[in-house]
């Protein structure tokens, strides 16, 4: 169950990424900062395993919805870390 209402969660977008060790930090619109350990997320181990260089190479898909790595063909939308539960 998400805590967040769909029109909070489709009002920000991504504006910058960055890594510190095995942390993924992204920047919304609105200034706040979602940081994922991703070792502790399990659907985001391709990015675990990914190169500092993989991982550098970011784009923000157009409206900010998602941020995508073309090195490794994937990516992940905002609306779902926001809509994710707290890492227990």
């Amino acid at each position: 169950m998400s805590t967040f209402p769909d029109n909070v969660k489709e009002s920000v977008s991504a504006s910058h990424v960055s890594f510190a060790d095995n942390t993924l930090h992204i920047t919304l619109s609105d200034g706040r900062v979602i940081s994922v350990p991703l070792a502790r997320v399990d659907w985001l181990n391709w990015l675990m395993q990914a190169t500092p260089q993989q991982r550098a190479n970011w784009s923000i898909e157009p409206g900010g919805y998602a941020v995508y790595w073309e090195d490794l063909d994937d990516g992940i939308e905002i609306a779902h870390l926001l809509s994710m539960q707290p890492l227990a």
